[in-house]
């Protein structure tokens, strides 16, 4: 839901045409810009890390050079979603979701409290930080990239990593390497502009489309539900249309592609609102970014889809969603 002090702009009749001019110039701008964009940085993106945990990624996050702080992001946000209190049907505990006995073994004393406590991210994140940088050291020296291997051991062990030169020619093992390292990419915050999303026209015409569908809290667009949407359902359902699959709730969107600075959107981003602007895990709002600083969203029980200004005090950030950061996106946190 949105604070009841944003309200409505533009007709539904004017505005798809405002949409329209501004879906041709997303081409115009893409163009212009896909021959110069570069990857990402081991800073963290805006608010990816929940400020209690930030510091502690950042520092561990750059134990040794086969992890950076978004790599060990990606893995805290693959296994727990930040949660200190998850647990496991296998048993796996914590915020680094480590068994009872590689936590025995590879458990640390990050505060220097004297005690080792798998509950406390103090303790989990560092040793989650030193469990990979010894994976690497275990396979240090074998052929392929030192990230890749690490995250291979990881999954497989060291001991398939060295016998296989590299990445083992398992599909759990590949797939959870391209996963992390995907995902890596949606908690770093770029150093130069990102690539312009192939299905920002898509998403913003299915958008256009529901202008004026009242508003439903849980609404996916279904029949049963009269074709209405809330929030995260209508960006959900936008995507989808163009073949990609976004998580249901807004806060696992933000994670689905990396994030553009304000100065830097271009219409089909997702943009996102919280009234805590340090976590993302805060979100509670999300829209299509259409340009010219409105979106099209689902803002709350009572309203209908609509255009809305996005340069509001709970404005959070936005995330140029990609495939390939859609499909790494866990299906559960």
């Amino acid at each position: 839901m949105r604070k009841a002090w944003i309200v409505a702009t533009a007709a539904v009749g004017a505005g798809l045409g405002f949409v329209m001019l501004l879906v041709v110039g997303v081409y115009m701008v893409a163009g212009n810009l896909a021959n110069g964009i570069g990857g990402g940085a081991v800073g963290l993106a805006k608010g990816a890390v929940p400020a209690a945990y930030q510091p502690l990624v950042q520092k561990w996050g750059n134990l040794c050079a086969a992890i950076n702080p978004a790599l060990l992001a990606a893995q805290l946000y693959q296994e727990s979603g930040f949660n200190p209190n998850a647990k496991s049907p296998a048993k796996a505990e914590g915020i680094a979701q480590f068994i009872p006995g590689t936590w025995a073994t590879h458990g640390v004393d990050g505060d220097g409290d004297g005690d080792r406590d798998v509950w406390d991210p103090n303790d989990a994140i560092p040793s989650a930080a030193t469990y990979d940088c010894r994976l690497a050291s275990d396979v240090k020296g074998t052929p392929g990239d030192a990230t890749e291997n690490m995250l291979a051991a990881y999954n497989a062990g060291a001991y398939a990593v060295i016998k296989h030169n590299g990445v083992p020619p398992y599909k759990e093992t590949q797939n959870y390497v391209r996963t992390i390292t995907t995902l890596a990419r949606s908690f770093a915050a770029p150093v130069t502009r990102v690539d312009p999303s192939k299905q920002a026209a898509a998403a913003i015409t299915y958008a256009q489309k529901k202008l004026g569908t009242p508003y439903l809290w849980g609404g996916n667009g279904t029949a049963d539900q009269g074709g209405r949407f809330d929030c995260s359902g209508l960006t959900k359902a936008a995507f989808e249309s163009t073949g990609i699959g976004l998580p249901r709730v807004a806060n696992d969107q933000y994670n689905a592609g990396p994030h553009p600075k304000r100065a830097e959107l271009l219409p089909g981003d997702l943009v996102f609102f919280s009234d805590d602007l340090t976590d993302s895990r805060a979100i509670r709002h999300v829209g299509i970014y259409v340009g010219g600083g409105y979106m099209i969203d689902a803002p709350r029980t009572g309203a209908v889809i609509r255009f809305d200004p996005i340069d509001t005090p709970d404005y959070f950030g936005a995330t140029r969603v990609t495939e390939d950061g859609a499909k790494a996106l866990p299906t559960s946190v």
